[in-house]
């Protein structure tokens, strides 16, 4: 009895302090080295002090509440740590002021970071509330947000936060890698995205761009095909005079997913998509990149095309010819492609080749106009003389609404993918739209081709089919359509025993059991001649007539000992 007790007193203090778990701070009320506040709702996050493994500092940072390995995914002062491990800063604060100024400080009160609100918040008491989404939000007393997390994210993209640019707060969200998994501050690799032109998110790691998203089209961003096939997430992609932002959400609670940005690449490129994979218990990498050789920023050089599936890699666009021919030679592709005819655009004769499956180019210095359709792009890419290109902005959008991409110059950063991708209208010399195709446009033309001759077989097999299955039923409905239910179809059929044929053909005329068993009055025993060894042998008189004439008519030999029987 006394266990049972201890027991449900033990349960009764676990349910108590999960109740009363913090997730608000207040003037006066900071949140201290050993303590944690807990998201409220599902209890998804935790918030609290940590220190890195292989580090002699102290963070405050975010991370999961029911995921077993810690995996922090946010980090207040990254970049001001409070020295020393957490276990000597059982008194560092995470205060919140009466003017919602937020501040991490040290044992001796000592401010390392702080974060001030924006301009216009701090009316009246301030308190800073974690949220079941993760996100810690700076409020006054009017509920106007002074300042929250999510607009300043760390190296880890969640649910519900974006990486993008908010006009209107002026926030640019960025995605900075650690700089080493013992070093939260920020290193050299940044994930941002390119608000100029037709918006898209670049890598860099320091002054070199080392990976490019492609825009988004509607659906999904065209150097990322992958998101096509993903199952579970909901992707959302702002474009509008307040913002530009890129998110994601998880149709199911149960799904634990992050995008992260890592400095080293280690198990597979720069940005990763985890999963939590709850049987397993360990986290599953979903997604990569860069992901091959054609994910390197402008591998093959201006209107050099980039397919990983062909040897080698790089090859110029239809119409164009390497710059330097002795560098492409050994592989060198970054001088590209030149034009192999110049383009004729004050006659008009110069058209556009289809380039199929394409990420298409570089758009930093691209045109958009969202509000017209391919046709409308064609016509004014024909008559702008320094327009190269032409694309669907908006795939998602009603026909003939989807939006313009028009480029001028050069095309940097193609490349093409075996399935998905969009479709690209290169501006060529008339000379060169009869001109071979590329191996690109090859291996299109050939995947087209097999894939009509297919159908094209099928449908003969089909047709051939329907005819036999025509014809097949229509002489079945002669056998049975003819005026005398006696006047059935005489088949030829050649008898064979034991596999010897007999060399005679003997016709018959076939009848169904309704009219034999009609004839022979039900089968009655009065009617039954005799039996032999195919079975009893039965006489007609009802339709005597029309059955010997019908035998006679056959014109069959061994229906005369039927007939004198």
């Amino acid at each position: 009895m006394a266990s049972h007790q201890l027991l449900l007193f033990q349960l009764l203090l676990l349910l108590s302090s999960a109740s009363h778990a913090r997730d608000t701070i207040s003037p006066g009320q900071p949140l201290r080295g050993n303590d944690t506040l807990v998201s409220p709702g599902a209890g998804s996050y935790v918030l609290g002090f940590f220190t890195p493994p292989g580090s002699n500092n102290t963070y405050v940072g975010l991370w999961y509440a029911k995921v077993p390995v810690r995996t922090v995914v946010w980090v207040a002062n990254r970049a001001d740590p409070v020295p020393g491990p957490v276990e000597r800063n059982a008194r560092a604060t995470l205060s919140v002021s009466a003017d919602c100024t937020l501040s991490v400080a040290d044992a001796n009160s000592t401010v390392v970071w702080s974060a001030p609100p924006a301009p216009g918040a701090g009316a009246g008491r301030c308190t800073a509330r974690l949220l079941d989404s993760g996100n810690l939000v700076v409020s006054d007393a009017s509920g106007h947000v002074a300042w929250q997390g999510f607009d300043h994210p760390t190296d880890t993209l969640i649910p519900g936060m974006r990486v993008g640019m908010d006009f209107g707060t002026g926030a640019n969200m960025t995605l900075t890698a650690w700089t080493s998994p013992s070093d939260p501050s920020p290193g050299p690799v940044v994930a941002v995205m390119d608000t100029t032109g037709d918006p898209e998110v670049f890598i860099w790691n320091g002054a070199e761009k080392v990976w490019r998203s492609g825009p988004w089209d509607g659906l999904q961003f065209t150097g990322v095909p992958d998101t096509a096939t993903y199952m579970g997430f909901n992707f959302s992609f702002v474009n509008s005079a307040k913002e530009v932002s890129y998110s994601f959400q998880v149709a199911n609670s149960s799904i634990v997913s992050r995008l992260t940005l890592n400095s080293t690449g280690a198990a597979g490129g720069l940005l990763q998509r985890w999963t939590w994979v709850w049987a397993a218990g360990a986290w599953n990498m979903y997604w990569y990149a860069p992901k091959d050789q054609c994910d390197a920023v402008n591998q093959c050089g201006p209107n050099g095309v980039c397919d990983p599936n062909s040897l080698p890699v790089c090859e110029c666009l239809r119409g164009f010819a390497p710059r330097s021919p002795e560098a492409w030679a050994l592989r060198d592709n970054r001088g590209g492609c030149a034009r192999a005819t110049p383009l004729d655009c004050g006659n008009g004769t110069d058209g556009f080749a289809l380039m199929a499956h394409a990420k298409v180019p570089d758009t930093t210095a691209a045109v958009v106009d969202y509000r017209a359709g391919l046709a409308e792009c064609a016509q004014r890419c024909q008559r702008n003389c320094s327009c190269t290109a032409y694309a669907n902005a908006n795939l998602s959008g009603a026909p003939g609404h989807r939006g313009c991409v028009m480029w001028g110059g050069a095309l940097e950063d193609l490349r093409v993918f075996p399935n998905f991708g969009q479709d690209l209208y290169v501006r060529l010399a008339a000379a060169d739209l009869d001109a071979a195709p590329s191996k690109s446009e090859k291996k299109a033309h050939v995947i087209i081709a097999v894939a009509v001759s297919i159908c094209a077989l099928a449908a003969i097999i089909a047709l051939v089919g329907f005819f036999w299955w025509r014809r097949k039923r229509t002489r079945a409905r002669q056998s049975v359509g003819a005026p005398s239910k006696w006047s059935g179809v005489l088949h030829s059929r050649t008898l064979t025993s034991e596999g010897t044929s007999h060399g005679a053909d003997l016709d018959l005329p076939i009848y169904d059991l309704e009219t034999i068993a009609e004839a022979t009055q039900g089968f009655s025993a009065d009617n039954k001649l005799g039996e032999g060894g195919y079975g009893p042998v039965y006489k007609v008189l009802k339709f005597q007539k029309q059955f010997i004439s019908s035998f006679e008519a056959s014109g069959n030999r061994h229906f005369r000992s039927c007939k004198e029987v």
